[in-house]
């Protein structure tokens, strides 16, 4: 396909807590592009864990990450970033979780913006518009825009929370101002890397491990279902911007299916 990607990812939105969000968008959504209701994530469904599976592909057993705490591997393998380094792609991030910057080695970005959610309330907006901004300026081949609020409220507040629902229904905003406002050249992909329950997350209690996916672009039939996990979504970027997938990783692309 060789398209851009941008990939938003809305920390802590779990299947229910995108089903019971009353933002209009949330329902054209479903039928736009491509959509995975219940997407399975990875144990320990924590947020650094599932970001590493996420963009190496592979389970928490394989790259040794299974808490907050990041560890070098002790065997390493490429992940996304470094992937789309030797590809000679240009890259973005902006996220508001510092743990973050051990997704991809150092060095391998090409430009990447940190803001603390917890610096302003309406962090994942600031963020947003810092992400618009460098595609209106640079067009990087691949952008990766990460939200935090929505785990932070459910830590707070408990998940599904009118303080919960309420930042879903923001980040869903935030979505429906990216995908109007890129060009076709993107494919953009939304998803989550875990949910939770009561105040927590970390289980295998389905509320934890289950996410919504969404794919949309120009060449992706609307209201498309499929199958996924959080292993596959590196793998479908790598086949959408027509890099080659790193060997060692498991999962398999989406559009395959």
């Amino acid at each position: 396909m060789k398209k851009k990607v941008i990939l938003v990812l809305i920390d802590g939105m779990g299947s229910e807590g995108f089903q019971a969000c009353t933002h209009p968008y949330a329902r054209k959504m479903t039928q736009l592009g491509w959509y995975n209701p219940s997407s399975q994530v990875v144990l320990p469904s924590q947020t650094l864990p599932c970001h590493m599976s996420l963009f190496h592909s592979v389970d928490p057993m394989r790259h040794g990450i299974t808490s907050n705490t990041y560890t070098p591997m002790a065997r390493p393998l490429p992940g996304l970033f470094e992937q789309l380094k030797a590809a000679k792609k240009t890259t973005a991030m902006f996220y508001g979780w510092e743990q973050l910057r051990d997704v991809a080695r150092p060095g391998v970005m090409t430009y990447a913006s940190f803001f603390h959610y917890a610096q302003a309330p309406d962090s994942d907006q600031i963020l947003t518009q810092q992400a618009l901004a460098r595609i209106r300026e640079s067009k990087p081949d691949f952008v990766f825009l990460y939200l935090a609020s929505t785990d932070d409220r459910g830590h707070r507040f408990g998940w599904m929370t009118p303080e919960y629902r309420q930042c879903v229904y923001d980040a869903i905003g935030s979505v429906e101002q990216v995908v109007n406002a890129v060009s076709e050249e993107y494919t953009v992909i939304v998803t989550a890397d875990h949910g939770g329950h009561d105040r927590s997350h970390g289980t295998d209690d389905p509320r934890d491990l289950y996410v919504p996916v969404f794919l949309f672009g120009e060449d992706l039939a609307p209201g498309t279902a499929f199958e996924s996990t959080i292993l596959d979504i590196a793998p479908t970027i790598a086949q959408i911007m027509d890099i080659d997938p790193a060997e060692d990783w498991e999962g398999h692309s989406f559009l395959n299916r």
